[in-house]
């Protein structure tokens, strides 16, 4: 068998090297490889000597003929730009030939030129892509380099490919040899000669294209003339654009964008826009839609186009490329070149960043983002890359290590998301060489462990004891919580010793909850620095994609941030887009585009980057947090990932995302993918890759092996001394109550008062002397009086500054210009603060905040009045998981008070009850204080003493309606500068009563009144002002001075409302023989009546149960 049979063709253009190989090889057998030796075993070379001529003399020629055609190459020379990018960014290179050579035969002892053609054989190119004849190619180049060429490689060519071009030749008559169907020979490209003396001003002006040369020498018994002239034909089609074939180019390398087509040039008429006039349509259009075609997904690559960023679209063609046009100043040059007006164009706004912001009113914004990122890609020094790389292999082995560790355990990993490490870690570094105090962070379950442990400095050790779960129950107060929604505070150092601190807030599972609270909290810092318009505390939020566009917290918080009572200087958003909301995918979960686009709602700049990019996304973080510096706004980074595991780690994703799991499944990670590019690029050594490597996992096995079967160190909640309202100092002296109530009328110079306001007024001064201060009276007392020794005071909520029923009065508006006075800032000194913040139309988002801010502001009384009480279920969540349980949770003290409007009078179900039973159902454990005082002397004690109380805790109060202006209920000056706050009033009035009514807030003066009409000597009325902590011991105390009476418990509320079900659980066991019954109306799911007329009626019948039985 010959060795042309044997391996199925001749060596065609190979054959001198294969000659060499066994010259080699006659020398050495074992200097070539074994299946080298084989073949070589009967191989014949090819004549080179004398003989060479008779040899070729007495072989038949081959009949071959050849046909030239001249190709247009300006689509050829447009391609190369966004192919260059790539090939930069390729780790592996393509070799030159005379490279491949050399590395591949490193045996061979022979001189090798400057040049020299080692012609590598591709099998099936009839069947491959681009993509895959490009990988077939260089796989050949890979076996080259290490010296594993086979015979096979070198066999069986058909069809070559020739480019005489490189040498400068035009046109060139190759030879065909025994095998070879055809020779393609392409020739150098350049200009026509007739225009190569030209300048390349006159030859863009011209449209002049550069031009190849191609020949097909072909063997005229396989190929006829005809079909050759076809090919030849096929091929100018092709290089012209034909069946999308720089597309398919294009596609291949990742280019996120389609490249520009092949058309007749465009003159410029008289009536039509010229060329700058459409080059700036074009710069506006990539400034306004780049984003749609930026390669920001890592799953999976798209091709996009839009028509808005075709240059066709703008009149525009690839003839315009090369030529000088007025740019207006885009790139800081008056004329420039439309190619590379459209490199930087595509390099800022389509590779791994998009970004969004052209709907920003401000031209000062708009400019300022365009400075920042229209300057191509940023040069990332080594240090900048080696800190990305270890904070990637931080991140990945951190979840390595608990995934293999603590099997099957939840800890909502990272994974495939890690780049937010860095993000964070960018973020940090700048706010610390900004010289800012603090950075907050607030964030979901989903990555929280690793930002703990990688970000926010909470040490290892902790974390894998919490892991270990090796808790005994008398170490624990509170119930605790699972370790994925703790919270921690540490310090940020970075390499040159600029440091900041870091808090990362507690959270619940409740997604977004968190937002509002952080925002308060960050505001209660910044007010704490008592400097104006000074934001050292940078708030950063970090969002789920699928929470992020379907939580309606989210668009409330966002609304928050340039109100003048919420703002906090701008907040940094990431959001950690896993493209999937635990079984979700986004097209079941949203309707807009993008997850962020509710966030354009306040005009805040989004940038989307790819997560596999990390160092687009340590630019992109640099870039919003000088946004957030220079404008004091929000920013939103989108940065778009995948999660590698389900939605937690028992979880099985592919059930419902089969098709994006087979990708992740065969996906390798940020780091690994960035190590190999650095490594590839030269930026570091496989060495230095494979060290950083190692030290994270060595550093946590260490610290695994040193905390493993200890006990975790678990800090007690700090048990506060609860001080008793019957012995605390609340009351004031008249002096005081007098210097607070002036203020009510020193109006300033100029200012003018309402007509009808001024009278009320006047009357706050009176009502001193007079008896008669109400409800608002006493509130001013009370808020006055903290203010003069010290105390912050902020006071939020929907319509506050007049109160909801035109009650409180505390901000003034000039009558003729709207200029605001506050009376009770004439008290205030130092840094004590006075807000007093009509809230946006919110509850969730409203009370959220000045939860967050109490937390942070212990000495300051901080309120949030509800429009009517009714309406606080919309903020539940907050209630809930805050406000009811974070003591016991987190070992957060909150000391907030709740004002809540609540009342039976006619109003219907939504304007009469505050859910006094819900609150009730969430009291234990001493978690906050519920209260419904009944008169303004009352509701004056009881708010400073919930300020002077150091067991801080929230406080619920519901407010009267009606009683607002009821002369009953208001209260002698007398009252005030004496007395405290008592949870249980008695009766002075009966003695030895018959009939104990006890009850709570307004309807005691309706059973007052009744008994009054009546003449009722026997029946005595205890008012609970405190409805929790239930105050038993004096309750039973004033029962016992009527030992046989009847008891009681009244209400306006339905049976299965209001204090009742909470009351009869609570006291009846303390009664012992004594039974408590209850009069209220019937049992209803609805609060109350709609009909004003059925609810006298219901009034009218249960008063006179309470006096007939």
């Amino acid at each position: 068998m010959t060795p042309e049979n044997k391996f199925g063709g001749s060596f065609g253009s190979n054959e001198w090297l294969v000659d060499e190989m066994y010259e080699r090889y006659l020398a050495d057998p074992n200097s070539v490889e074994a299946n080298w030796q084989e073949f070589f075993s009967g191989y014949k070379p090819t004549s080179n000597g004398a003989a060479s001529s008779v040899a070729k003399a007495a072989t038949p020629p081959i009949p071959k003929r050849q046909q030239v055609k001249e190709a247009p190459a300006q689509e050829i020379k447009n391609a190369p730009p966004p192919i260059q990018e790539v090939v930069r960014a390729n780790p592996t290179p393509i070799p030159t030939p005379a490279e491949a050579i050399k590395k591949s035969s490193p045996q061979v002892a022979t001189p090798i030129a400057a040049r020299v053609e080692l012609v590598p054989s591709i099998k099936g190119c009839e069947e491959l892509d681009f993509g895959n004849f490009w990988s077939s190619y260089e796989a050949l180049v890979k076996k080259a380099r290490a010296g594993a060429l086979s015979v096979e490689d070198f066999s069986g060519t058909t069809v070559s490919l020739t480019n005489p071009g490189t040498l400068g030749t035009v046109h060139s008559v190759p030879r065909l040899v025994t095998g070879q169907g055809l020779i393609l020979g392409v020739g150098a490209m350049d200009y026509p000669a007739e225009f190569q003396g030209a300048s390349q001003e006159t030859i863009a002006d011209l449209a002049i294209s550069k031009v190849i040369t191609l020949t097909s020498t072909y063997d005229h018994r396989i190929i006829q003339g005809a079909q050759s002239g076809d090919f030849l034909k096929k091929i100018h089609e092709i290089l012209l654009g034909a069946d999308s074939f720089y597309e398919e180019i294009f596609a291949a390398l990742r280019i996120p964008y389609v490249p520009i087509t092949w058309h007749n040039d465009i003159p410029e008429g008289k009536e039509q826009l010229n060329k700058a006039a459409r080059l700036q349509q074009l710069i506006q259009a990539y400034r306004t839609s780049g984003h749609l075609m930026a390669d920001t997904d890592p799953l999976e690559y798209k091709q996009r186009s839009h028509p808005d960023l075709d240059v066709i679209t703008h009149g525009l063609t690839l003839w315009d490329l090369d030529r000088e046009i007025a740019t207006g100043g885009f790139g800081g040059r008056p004329f420039a070149k439309m190619r590379n007006v459209l490199g930087i164009l595509r390099d800022s706004y389509c590779r791994s960043i998009g970004i969004e912001y052209m709907y920003i009113d401000s031209p000062e914004e708009r400019k300022w983002i365009q400075s920042q990122v229209e300057v191509g890609s940023p040069f990332f020094p080594r240090e900048e890359q080696l800190r990305i790389l270890r904070k990637l292999n931080s991140a990945e082995a951190f979840e390595t290590f608990l995934h293999t560790k603590f099997v099957g355990q939840k800890r909502f990993s990272l994974e495939g998301g890690e780049s937010v490490i860095p993000i964070l870690d960018a973020i940090a570094r700048y706010a610390a060489k900004a010289k800012l105090d603090e950075v907050c962070i607030g964030m979901p379950h989903r990555g929280r462990l690793n930002v703990l442990a990688n970000v926010a400095g909470k040490n290892y050790g902790q974390i894998f004891q919490e892991f270990e779960g090796h808790y005994q129950e008398n170490e624990v107060q509170g119930s605790g919580d699972v370790k994925y929604h703790l919270g921690t505070y540490g310090d940020f150092i970075t390499e040159s010793g600029d440091q900041t601190k870091i808090y990362l807030a507690a959270n619940p599972s409740h997604l977004e909850a968190v937002n509002p609270v952080l925002e308060g909290i960050v505001r209660a810092k910044q007010d704490k620095k008592n400097v104006r318009d000074i934001y050292t505390v940078l708030p950063v939020l970090i969002h789920g994609d699928a929470a992020f566009a379907g939580q309606g917290v989210v668009s409330e918080t966002l609304n928050m941030s340039q109100l003048r009572g919420y703002r906090t200087g701008g907040t940094i958003h990431v959001v950690i887009n896993n493209q999937v909301g635990f079984t979700t995918s986004p097209d079941s979960a949203r309707t807009s585009r993008y997850c962020t686009d509710i966030a354009k709602m306040i005009q805040a700049p989004v940038f989307h980057v790819n997560g596999d990019d990390p160092e687009a996304c340590v630019r992109v973080a640099r870039v919003a947090f000088e946004y957030r510096q220079s404008f004091n706004k929000d920013v939103i980074i989108d940065m778009v990932c995948y999660r590698r595991r389900g939605h937690n780690e028992g979880d099985e994703p592919s059930f419902t995302q089969p098709r994006m799991y087979k990708l992740i499944d065969a996906k390798r990670s940020t780091r690994v993918l960035y190590a190999e590019a650095l490594v590839g690029r030269g930026d570091i050594t496989q060495d230095e890759s494979n060290e950083i490597a190692k030290e994270f996992q060595g550093q946590l096995e260490a610290i695994f092996n040193m905390v493993h079967d200890k006990l975790p160190e678990q800090p007690e909640f700090n048990k506060l001394e609860e001080l008793d309202p019957l012995t605390a100092n609340t009351a004031i002296s008249e002096e005081i109550a007098r210097k607070i109530a002036a203020t009510q009328i020193a109006i300033p110079d100029g200012f003018k008062v309402h007509p009808k306001l001024a009278p009320q007024l006047q009357r706050r001064i009176s009502m001193l002397d007079d008896g008669t201060i109400d409800w608002s009276g006493g509130e001013m007392l009370a808020l006055g009086s903290l203010l003069l020794e010290g105390h912050s005071v902020r006071l939020a909520g929907q319509d506050v500054g007049r109160g909801t029923f035109s009650n409180r009065h505390a901000v003034i508006r000039d009558y003729e210009n709207g200029s605001e006075w506050i009376p009770l800032r004439e008290l205030i000194s130092g840094s004590t603060h006075l807000f007093v913040i009509d809230s946006l139309l919110s509850e969730y988002a409203a009370l959220g905040f000045e939860y967050g801010y109490s937390l942070e502001r212990e000495d300051a009384l901080v309120l949030w009045e509800a429009q009517f009480g009714d309406f606080a279920n919309g903020a539940q969540t907050i209630i809930d998981e805050f406000i009811s349980s974070s003591l016991q949770k987190w070992g957060e003290r909150s000391s907030l008070v709740m004002l809540l409007p609540h009342g039976y009078e006619g109003q219907g179900p939504d304007h009469s009850s505050g859910r006094i039973e819900r609150f009730l159902s969430l009291a234990a454990e001493n978690n906050m204080t519920i209260a419904q005082p009944s008169s303004a002397s009352s509701y004056f004690h009881l708010l400073r003493w919930h300020v002077k109380n150091p067991a801080r805790r929230p406080l619920i109060v519901f407010e009267p309606k009606s009683m607002l202006r009821l002369k009953a209920a208001a209260a002698q000056l007398s009252d005030f500068t004496s007395g405290t706050f008592t949870p249980v009033l008695s009766d002075p009035a009966i003695n030895g009563a018959s009939k104990v009514v006890l009850c709570s807030g307004k309807i005691y003066w309706e059973l007052v009144s009744e008994r009054a009409k009546r003449s009722d000597n026997t029946t005595a009325i205890i008012r609970l002002e405190q409805l929790y902590p239930l105050a038993i011991n004096q309750i039973l105390a004033e029962l016992s001075k009527s030992p046989n009476a009847k008891l009681i418990w009244v209400q306006d509320e339905p049976a299965n409302q209001g204090p009742w079900p909470f009351i009869s659980s609570n006291l009846q066991e303390a009664l012992g023989a004594r039974t408590l019954t209850k009069i209220s109306r019937k049992s209803a799911a609805s609060p109350a009546t709609g009909s004003i007329y059925i609810h006298e009626q219901e009034q009218k019948t249960l008063i006179a149960e309470v006096f007939a039985s």
